[in-house]
């Protein structure tokens, strides 16, 4: 078969911990896996920039020993977590990706995105290169933006970013939306895209720790004892935990403990309102290892989600929720519209309630049952190994079947 020169855009990637990151480390093996002899995988993405970890010694170009794959990292301004520093971060690392892509010849460019203008550059390059396109969407930024930027910037400017979305996405030759609750937004606005539904799925480090057995319970609570109840994720206002957690861990003083794992832009109003109510049963920690995080699963005896009450976040899936499952512990999620019905077709022992309400969320625990219960079923239809493969191929087709 005729070698494939193909470029992948991807923001975040490990050792950067997001479900992004991730999700675009298993594509690459998946391409790297398929490609033809003399194929060359070209990954642009960024030096290890959230929670703190950017004093990590990763090479700035790294190669694969014997692969296809060069990875080319490029360091960010430091700067805040608002949205004008994010978009100085992202112009930087536009710009460093247009020099270092310039020399180079593409047949195909691959764009994974969340807040749009990564498929915005996506689209870019690969007219540039006259390049197939294809675009991974992970969020819908256009419908975010008049809840994320404040006094209504964000509905005047969603009529720019909506053109900016017709741009990047009218043309693809393939759309990849990682949830279902995307369809009612995105079909109906490009009736002849054609597309795919390759969600985020279960992480091999927890196929195998499933496998092994890691998650079976260390210990019983004792009767009557407080249950351990864990939060791990990113805590930004997509999240607000802000709005239910003080609240919730004040009425379940004595019968709960919370532990919360993670940082972002809300922690500090977070610590905030649990100081004002006086909450003596939340512990807040940093982001932890993966290996570390594994233990905390297997502690906890119930593990907590939650999404702000905002319409936008009734179309997504939380990434969260397949490692969660995967673990067999009880779910208590705080989600409504899509992930909602996801929950209650999908996962066994798990219990949704709308968001930010105190009182459907202490119903919705009664309703749990406490003790681990093990999922093969859920991580051998979820496992992201599979999905990765499955979306490799349909990369591939794109170029494949013009070789």
């Amino acid at each position: 078969m005729k070698p494939v020169r193909l470029l992948l855009l991807s923001f975040y990637y490990p050792p950067d911990i997001s479900a992004g990151a991730f999700r675009a480390q298993s594509l690459v093996q998946a391409l790297e896996h398929r490609l033809p002899q003399g194929s060359e995988l070209h990954v642009v993405t960024t030096m290890p920039n959230r929670f703190g970890i950017g004093n990590y010694q990763v090479p700035a170009v790294e190669r694969l020993p014997g692969g296809k794959t060069t990875i080319t990292r490029v360091t960010l301004p430091s700067g805040g977590s608002g949205m004008a520093s994010q978009a100085w971060a992202f112009l930087h690392y536009a710009f460093r990706v247009l020099r270092h892509s310039k020399e180079r010849r593409y047949d195909l460019v691959v764009a994974t995105s969340s807040r749009l203008m990564p498929a915005v550059l996506g689209r870019w390059l690969a007219a540039r290169h006259k390049a197939r396109l294809y675009q991974d969407i992970r969020d819908i930024f256009v419908d975010n933006l008049p809840h994320v930027l404040p006094l209504g910037a964000g509905r005047l400017l969603a009529p720019l970013f909506a053109g900016l979305e017709r741009w990047a996405l009218g043309p693809a030759d393939g759309v990849n939306l990682v949830s279902r609750g995307f369809e009612s937004y995105f079909v109906p606005r490009y009736p002849h895209q054609r597309f795919t539904w390759h969600t985020n799925g279960i992480d091999s480090l927890f196929v195998e720790a499933v496998e092994q057995g890691r998650f079976m319970p260390a210990d019983q609570p004792p009767v009557g004892g407080p249950l351990k109840v864990l939060y791990a994720g990113n805590l930004g206002a997509g999240q607000g935990l802000e709005h239910i957690l003080p609240g919730l861990a004040a009425r379940l003083t004595g019968r709960a403990e919370f532990l919360v794992i993670g940082d972002g832009g809300a922690r500090a109003g977070l610590e905030q309102a649990l100081e004002e109510r006086g909450v003596t049963n939340v512990e807040l920690r940093t982001p932890q290892p993966r290996e570390q995080v594994l233990e905390l699963y297997r502690h906890a005896d119930v593990l907590f989600l939650h999404l702000d009450d905002i319409p936008s976040f009734t179309r997504v899936l939380p990434s969260k929720l397949f490692e969660y499952a995967a673990t067999g512990k009880p779910i208590w999620a705080g989600v409504a519209g899509y992930p909602a019905s996801f929950v209650e077709q999908e996962i066994d022992n798990a219990v949704v309630f709308p968001p930010c309400d105190l009182d459907g969320a202490l119903a919705a625990l009664e309703r749990l049952e406490i003790h681990s219960r093990p999922r093969p079923a859920f991580v051998a239809k979820w496992r992201r190994d599979r999905i990765m493969d499955e979306m490799a191929t349909d990369i591939l087709a794109l170029v494949m079947n013009e070789a």
